[in-house]
């Protein structure tokens, strides 16, 4: 398949198919586009953890274990801010720490998170187009049964307990996309969009609600596909059911696609899923069942290449 590929991408789940892509795809055919509404400032410095998760998967540097973070990660400046009484709630690391400071400081000194994530990328060995959704700050926040939670308060903080009511982006409607994001819709060689296997309430809608992303995806002639991360009505990590369930939809790869209904093309789940076929057939989606779960490399790369073949399929 020639002609470029966009994907939309969160942290973990769709880190791993990002680093699939990355191992089919050489650097001028793919630019990754990666959710910034769970940014946010702590202890005076910027954190982009669905950045860092990304960059550091492709990187061949993240913990495999914990899911998040760097592999090897010393914990001792935790304990020195623990013994002062700082705030413990959000772990960072001693070597992910440097990652955070110069980010920090490049934002202050004027330069863009777009930029800024090429420069720490390539420091790290990548090539490959990982780009902010938006270089204007968009917060994802929280209404739960507890009161208004910054993501990261709910998320990290509460551990997700909250019963969720709704869910906002904050500072959306002034955000725009990032030139990079921009520039993959608008390529007249856009062979397909695929979005990640992501929470897509927490992870996919910030990049959606940036204005010009949807609008841009309707008009897309390529096919658009997504893997969904809901499998047999559960989440291999992260909150996306229990979410669901709480907004009043039963968590399914069914519920995915119709999440999704009016973009996509085509929806790649898990075998598990495969008697909802017809149900998501009948949304007008394309639907190719395979084995989703992705444990090692080499799940990473097949399960890629499978949602690349459904892309070429429907072209």
């Amino acid at each position: 398949m020639t002609g470029h590929i966009l994907a939309l991408c969160g942290g973990v789940g769709g880190a791993k198919l990002a680093f699939g892509l990355a191992r089919l795809l050489p650097p001028d055919r793919l630019t990754i586009a990666v959710n910034t509404g769970d940014d946010f400032e702590h202890l005076g410095l910027h954190v982009s953890p669905d950045i860092d998760t990304v960059v550091y998967t492709l990187a061949r540097l993240s913990d495999r274990v914990r899911g998040w973070g760097l592999a090897g990660e010393t914990w001792a400046f935790m304990s020195a801010l623990g013994r002062l009484g700082g705030e413990t709630w959000f772990n960072l690391g001693d070597t992910d720490l440097a990652m955070h400071v110069l980010r920090t400081q490049r934002l202050r000194d004027g330069e863009t998170l777009s930029r800024i994530t090429a420069t720490l990328g390539a420091a790290l060995g990548l090539s490959h187009a990982i780009v902010p959704m938006s270089d204007q700050p968009v917060r994802t926040v929280m209404d739960t049964d507890v009161g208004r939670l910054p993501f990261q308060r709910y998320f990290v903080g509460e551990q997700c307990r909250p019963v969720v009511r709704a869910i906002h982006f904050e500072g959306a409607a002034q955000a725009s996309p990032s030139d990079a994001l921009a520039q993959a819709l608008s390529r007249q060689d856009l062979a397909g969009v695929i979005i990640c296997p992501s929470n897509p309430y927490l992870s996919v809608d910030p990049i959606l609600a940036v204005p010009g992303v949807r609008s841009a995806l309707e008009r897309v002639a390529a096919p658009i596909v997504a893997v969904s991360p809901i499998i047999g009505g559960a989440a291999l990590k992260g909150p996306a059911a229990k979410l669901m369930a709480e907004l009043g939809v039963t968590p399914s790869a069914t519920a995915v696609a119709r999440h999704y209904q009016g973009l996509l093309s085509g929806l790649v789940i898990d075998t598990i899923d495969v008697g909802e076929t017809a149900a998501i057939a009948d949304l007008g989606i394309a639907v190719s069942a395979t084995d989703a779960v992705m444990t090692d490399d080499g799940d990473r790369l097949r399960l890629a290449g499978e949602t690349l073949d459904l892309v070429r399929a429907l072209a």
